[in-house]
């Protein structure tokens, strides 16, 4: 989705380094909505090498208002499925509270899906929780199924650290190693 889209005195575009503080804060108002607000532990350093250092891993839209205040963020990347191929994993879609219910919400989806598009991805996915009726509501009438067969797992930091790998595994596996 090359360039910008402006209509209605808003500012759709690809985001860049320089929104990261703000992305961040959106990403922390997203959390506390949901209950979670202690949950967030990225911080500006990990988003700029994750998302601008040599091997970016993410990529996001953001919605500005008249005053060049960003007020939305749709954060997505590149994920994978074995039995479709390329897709597009949008991990967090927010507009800033005040701002909600007006449509610009609808405005960044549209953005990720055209993106889904321009990439090649054949499905997009992403996650809501079970109890936020808004968002449920909103991607209902935007025509996506809301799953409820498969249950996620996760590894957090601490159990992802403490987990058991073997010696020859994790040599194996190393960064920069060849496979064979």
């Amino acid at each position: 989705m090359p360039g910008t889209s402006t209509t209605a005195n808003y500012n759709l575009r690809r985001g860049v380094e320089a929104d990261l503080p703000r992305v961040l804060a959106l990403i922390q108002e997203l959390a506390a909505y949901e209950r979670a607000p202690e949950a967030v532990t990225n911080t500006l350093a990990a988003m700029r090498r994750d998302g601008f250092g040599p091997a970016p891993i993410f990529s996001f839209f953001v919605l500005e208002n008249s005053a060049a205040e960003i007020i939305g963020l749709a954060l997505f990347y590149t994920a994978y499925s074995t039995w479709k191929g390329r897709m597009l994993y949008l991990e967090d879609l927010v507009v800033t509270e005040s701002a909600r219910r007006s449509g610009l919400g609808q405005r960044l989806f549209d953005a990720v899906v055209a993106e889904a598009r321009a990439t090649g991805a054949v499905r997009l996915k992403w996650q809501v929780l079970n109890w936020n009726e808004p968002a449920i509501a909103f991607y209902k009438k935007l025509g996506a199924s809301i799953e409820d067969e498969w249950f996620n797992g996760n590894l957090d930091e601490a159990r992802l650290a403490s987990y058991p790998v073997a010696p020859e595994i994790a040599a194996a596996t190393a960064l920069g190693q060849q496979h064979g």
